[in-house]
């Protein structure tokens, strides 16, 4: 079995790291969730959305997110991180999805500014059908339903730790 295909894009919240770590290590799920609902009656579903534009397209998929660990240290060179493990998979059909596996790391790059990074691997679904498909264009799937999903984190901290 192979390690899986990368994925890494970052995001800044122009709020002071503390506020954004506080928020995140609170209830990250709920900041998930509210951060990626478009719609507010959606917003008791207990699952994250995905969504993603494919050749002009949305395509938009429910997906079941799982904390699976927050760490907070200071690093060497990045001062105070706040690290969550993550890992999220669809939340019907899943068999038909990758499941993602990451971290979301928070840390300050100055006082008032955060810097979101999430980095992760993902193993294409369905064997080799799975993997031509991924080399195709499911890679770029993959990479922009990240960049959105941190682009709407940074964006809900943006407009609610104001």
């Amino acid at each position: 079995m192979s390690k899986g295909r990368e994925v890494r894009f970052y995001d800044y919240v122009n709020r002071p790291y503390d506020r954004v770590s506080a928020a995140l290590k609170q209830d990250p799920l709920s900041v998930f969730r509210s951060a990626t609902k478009a719609a507010a009656a959606r917003a008791q579903s207990v699952a994250v959305e995905l969504h993603v534009d494919i050749g002009g397209v949305g395509v938009k998929s429910d997906i079941n997110v799982s904390v699976t660990g927050i760490e907070e240290k200071t690093d060497a060179t990045l001062g105070p991180t706040t690290r969550l493990a993550l890992e999220w998979e669809a939340a019907t059909t899943p068999r038909l999805f990758p499941l993602m596996r990451g971290q979301l790391v928070a840390y300050a790059l100055t006082r008032t500014e955060t810097q979101l990074d999430f980095s992760g691997t993902y193993e294409p679904p369905l064997g080799v059908v799975g993997i031509t498909l991924d080399a195709i264009a499911g890679h770029r799937i993959a990479e922009a339903s990240v960049h959105r999903f941190v682009d709407d984190v940074a964006a809900y901290l943006r407009q609610t730790l104001e």
